[in-house]
């Protein structure tokens, strides 16, 4: 028995068929009489070939592998080579995208610094302008002229030695520098507009005063347009002219102290009344019936009737050349204006100036009465150019145009 099994061993290492044929040979009867368990110990040659197959396709895969690995390879690194590429080109159009934001960007902040430059010397100028204004704003508001009311957006007034204004902000923060332009513009113009009304209404009124004295044979003297300028006579020089808001606001003023120079003329002018209170003209000037002798006879004044002991004014800016006694006019002041002009007042009752005294419009200077010629208590007032009488009534109604102008 152990020697046909040693023999069994040798022939499964050589043949499977072999096998089979010396086991029938060597089994003993009862492994003859079992067939089925001695052919379970092989392999079964459809699986052997199966697996013979899938090796030899496996090997064949692979060598194809190995012989294709070169262009495989240098398929996929040029497809690498394109995906890098097209990362490369769509960097570089980023680049320079940003590089085209940035200067955009830089531009933009240069033009805008450009704008803030010029916006701060606008406002500069307006701030200038505006003290300028001011100043002839107060000068006008002391002769009677009102200006135009000076502000900033929001109903802020811009005081002289304020700052300027600050640059208004957009909704994201950022100035608004057109609106600010804007804002700063519209100002200049209404200081603009401020000393150009003040001038227009300053030459308006000197020439309604110059035109209403004419009439009265009264000659104003105003300063020249250019009074007070002079200097040596040089060649122009370029980007040297003289600041136009300087030149406006001096003839501003030239026109102001023209028309204070001719408001003075009608304080030194005998156009006001010579009494107040209760009072009425009872005589005119010129011809008329005399009280005492019936006749015709010509009237040198005009009276007004008024309780004695009334106020009598002087009509004008003046000095008290008479105080005294003359003929048919009883006790008299005399007034001498500075345009050679002079008034008589008459039948007064008492002294108040003395001679000498200077006295304005509106100057106390005697007491109704009815001393001399005179029926009753009034006012005998006389206007003499050269000793000659003239009529008073021109003058006092040039007086009322004038001071309803100056109203």
């Amino acid at each position: 028995m152990p020697r046909h099994t040693l023999l069994t061993v040798f022939f499964d290492t050589s043949g499977v068929s072999c096998v089979r044929k010396h086991a029938r040979f060597g089994q003993s009867e009862k492994a003859a009489s079992h067939p089925a368990k001695a052919r379970r110990q092989g392999i079964h040659p459809a699986l052997f070939y199966s697996m013979f197959t899938l090796l030899l396709a496996g090997n064949g895969l692979l060598g194809t592998a190995f012989l294709l690995s070169p262009d495989i390879s240098r398929l996929l690194n040029r497809q690498s080579e394109q995906v890098v590429e097209a990362y490369e080109d769509r960097i570089a159009q980023l680049r320079v995208e940003v590089d085209r934001l940035h200067s955009r960007s830089y531009a933009q902040a240069g033009d805008m610094n450009l704008q803030l430059q010029e916006l701060a010397q606008q406002q500069q100028v307006l701030v200038e302008q505006h003290q300028l204004v001011r100043v002839l704003v107060d000068k006008a508001g002391e002769l009677g002229i009102e200006a135009a009311t000076l502000t900033q957006p929001g109903d802020t007034v811009l005081e002289p030695g304020d700052t300027a204004l600050a640059p208004m902000p957009t909704a994201s923060g950022n100035p608004d520098i057109d609106a600010t332009a804007a804002a700063v513009t519209q100002m200049m113009d209404e200081t603009q507009f401020a000393m150009s009304s003040i001038a227009e209404t300053a030459i308006d009124r000197t020439d309604s005063i110059v035109s209403e004295l004419s009439g009265l044979g009264i000659r104003l003297q105003l300063p020249a347009a250019e009074d007070g300028v002079g200097g040596p006579l040089l060649p122009a020089q370029d980007g040297a002219d003289a600041s136009p808001m300087v030149d406006d606001a001096n003839a501003v003023m030239t026109a102001l102290v023209r028309y204070k120079a001719a408001r003075d003329g009608i304080d030194g002018a005998p156009v006001h009344m010579p009494i107040t209170g209760n009072f009425h003209r009872s005589s005119g000037f010129g011809n008329r019936t005399d009280p005492f002798s019936g006749g015709r006879a010509f009237h040198s004044g005009l009276d007004f009737a008024a309780p004695a002991g009334s106020t009598v004014l002087s009509a004008g800016k003046g000095i008290v050349s008479f105080v005294g006694e003359r003929s048919g006019y009883g006790k008299t002041v005399e007034v001498t204006h500075p345009n050679g002009l002079v008034t008589r007042y008459g039948h007064l009752s008492a002294y108040i100036a003395v001679e000498g005294q200077s006295v304005n419009t509106g100057t106390p200077i005697a007491k109704v009465g009815s001393t001399g010629r005179s029926t009753g208590p009034h006012l005998h007032f006389e206007v003499r150019k050269n000793d000659v009488a003239i009529n008073p009534q021109t003058f006092l109604n040039s007086g009322k145009r004038l001071l309803a102008m100056l109203d």
